[in-house]
C-alpha cells in the first residue's frame, strides 16, 4: 500500500481497501467522489488533480506525505523504497570513473581531503524489497533478532539499536509482499519479536517515545498472531520501561495484564517473570506483604517452568535472573530490616555467581544493587569494592539505563562520606552520569 501511494498508483490502493471489505460506495463517500469516479480509477484512470489527490489522502486518512503532497520523513522512506525497486544509473559509468580514480590516489597515499565527511552518512537508499517472501526469509529475520539481542544483553543497547531499526524499516516492509498462510502467520511473529527487541533497545539507550512506539507495534502484531506467550513478554517490557521511569503503578498494571496473557499461554516461566517483576513494584510502592507474596509466586511457578521449551523472547529468564529479581525485591522494600538486606545480598551473590561474561548489563546491575544493599548493612569495604566494580562495568556499556541504576549507590556514598574510598566512588559515579 505505501509503494502504491507512492507511485500514485490509486487504483491498486482501491483495490486493496477492497479485498479488505471497503465498498466502492464506501470510498467515493470518504474521497469526495462519485462512486463512477472511483469505478473509472479502478480501471486504470490517473488522478492528476492536485486537489483531488489531496481530498482522497485526507479521506483515507493518509499522510499526505505519503502521496507525495508534503515532504516528510515519511515522503523520503516511501520514496526510497520506490526508488529502490529499479537500479536507473544513467551516471553510473561516471561514479565508476571516479571510485577508479579515488582508489588509486588512496592507494598510493595521496592526501585524503575529505576526513570531515566521515561521519556523514554513506547513502540514503534502501535495500529492495523481495516480491515473494518464504520461510527461509523469516528464519533469517529470527535469526538477526536473535544475534542482537545477544549484543544487547552483553554491550548494551547503544551498540546494536540502530542496526535493530535499520532491520525493523526493511523487514516490515515484507508485509506488502506475496507468501504463503504458513509463512504469513511467521512473519508476523517475527517482526512482532523485532520490534519488541528494538523497543528494548531503544528504552536502553533513554529513547523512551520511540521505545512506546515500537512496543505498540510488537504488541498489535503479537496479538495478531493469537501469541499470548508474546503479549505478554512486550508488556513486561513495557511494565519495565515504566517502572524506571517512576510509573510504578502504571508498571505495576502492565505487569498484572500481562499475567493474563502469561496464563492464557500456559507458561509457567512467563507467568515467574512477570511475578517477580510485579513484586518489584509493589516493593517500590511500599506494599511488603504483597511484595513477598509476589516473589513466592514467582520462585513457584519458575520450579514448575520447562526452561527447554521456553521461546526466544523469555528464555533468558532463568535461575541467575530469578535470584537477581528475588535480591532487588528485598533490598527494594521499604522496612530495610537486616533481615530482608542479608536476604538481598544473599540471593544477588547466587545471581552474580551464576553469570557468563556475556551477560555483562546483568551483572553490572546486580553489582550495583549489592553494593547499595551492603553499605546499607555499613560493610563499606565490601560495598565501595563493589561499587567500583559496578561502575567500570557500567563505562565498558553503552546503556544509559546501566548509568540510571547508578543513582540509589550514589545517595547511600552520602551517607559514608567520612571515608575517602567512598568520595572517590561518589564522584566516578557523577563523572560517568556527568558525560
Amino acid at each position: 500500500m505505501r509503494l502504491a501511494l507512492a507511485r500514485r498508483d490509486l487504483a491498486t490502493v482501491y483495490r486493496r481497501l477492497q479485498s479488505a471489505g471497503v465498498s466502492q460506495r464506501r470510498i467515493a463517500a470518504l474521497t469526495g467522489q462519485s462512486p463512477s469516479e472511483v469505478y473509472e480509477i479502478l480501471n486504470g484512470r490517473q488522478v492528476m488533480a492536485y486537489e483531488l489527490l489531496l481530498r482522497i489522502a485526507d479521506g483515507l486518512g493518509v499522510p499526505r506525505g505519503y502521496l507525495g503532497l508534503a515532504y516528510d520523513e515519511s515522503t523520503e522512506r516511501a520514496l526510497d523504497l520506490a526508488v529502490a525497486s529499479c537500479s536507473v544509473l544513467p551516471d553510473e559509468r561516471e561514479e565508476v570513473r571516479q571510485l577508479l580514480s579515488h582508489a588509486a590516489n588512496v592507494t598510493m597515499g595521496a592526501g585524503v581531503q575529505e576526513i570531515a565527511k566521515w561521519w556523514q552518512p554513506v547513502e540514503a537508499a534502501r535495500t529492495p524489497v523481495f516480491t515473494r517472501v518464504g520461510l527461509p526469509d523469516v528464519v533469517n529475520i529470527e535469526s538477526i533478532t536473535a544475534a542482537m539481542r545477544a549484543l544487547d544483553y552483553q554491550y548494551g543497547g547503544g551498540a546494536c539499536r540502530e542496526a535493530i531499526v535499520a532491520q525493523v524499516r526493511w523487514a516490515q516492509q515484507l508485509l506488502a509482499a506475496d507468501y504463503a498462510d504458513e509463512v504469513r502467520h511467521r512473519l508476523h511473529i517475527a517482526l512482532a519479536d523485532l520490534h519488541n527487541l528494538a523497543g528494548w533497545t531503544s528504552f536502553d539507550v533513554g529513547l523512551y517515545s520511540s521505545a512506546r512506539c515500537h512496543f505498540a507495534r510488537a504488541l498489535e502484531q503479537a496479538r495478531h498472531t493469537n501469541n499470548p506467550s508474546l503479549v505478554a513478554n512486550v508488556l513486561y517490557r513495557i511494565g519495565r520501561l515504566h517502572l524506571h521511569q517512576g510509573y510504578f503503578r502504571d508498571a505495576l498494571k502492565f505487569f498484572q495484564l500481562g499475567q493474563l496473557a502469561a496464563q492464557d499461554a500456559g507458561s509457567e516461566l512467563t507467568v515467574a517473570l512477570l511475578c517477580a517483576n510485579e513484586a518489584w513494584a509493589y516493593a517500590l510502592l511500599g506494599d511488603t506483604s504483597q511484595a513477598l507474596k509476589s516473589i513466592d509466586r514467582a520462585q513457584d511457578e519458575f520450579t514448575r517452568a520447562d526452561l527447554l521449551a521456553a521461546p526466544a523472547w523469555v528464555c533468558f529468564f532463568g535461575l541467575a535472573d530469578l535470584h537477581a529479581m528475588t535480591g532487588i525485591v528485598y533490598a527494594s522494600l521499604p522496612a530495610r530490616t537486616t533481615a530482608y538486606l542479608s536476604a538481598a545480598v544473599e540471593h544477588l551473590h547466587r545471581a552474580l555467581d551464576m553469570r557468563c561474561d556475556d551477560q555483562s548489563r546483568s551483572r553490572a546491575f546486580e553489582l550495583t544493587a549489592l553494593a547499595t544493599t551492603h553499605l546499607r548493612l555499613d560493610d563499606c569495604d565490601t560495598g565501595i569494592a563493589l561499587g567500583n566494580q559496578a561502575v567500570a562495568l557500567a563505562m565498558q556499556l553503552r546503556s544509559v539505563r546501566t548509568i540510571d541504576r547508578l543513582a540509589p549507590l550514589r545517595r547511600e556514598t552520602d551517607s559514608h562520606l567520612e571515608r575517602s574510598e567512598a568520595r572517590e566512588l561518589a564522584e566516578r559515579i557523577d563523572t560517568l552520569q556527568a558525560e
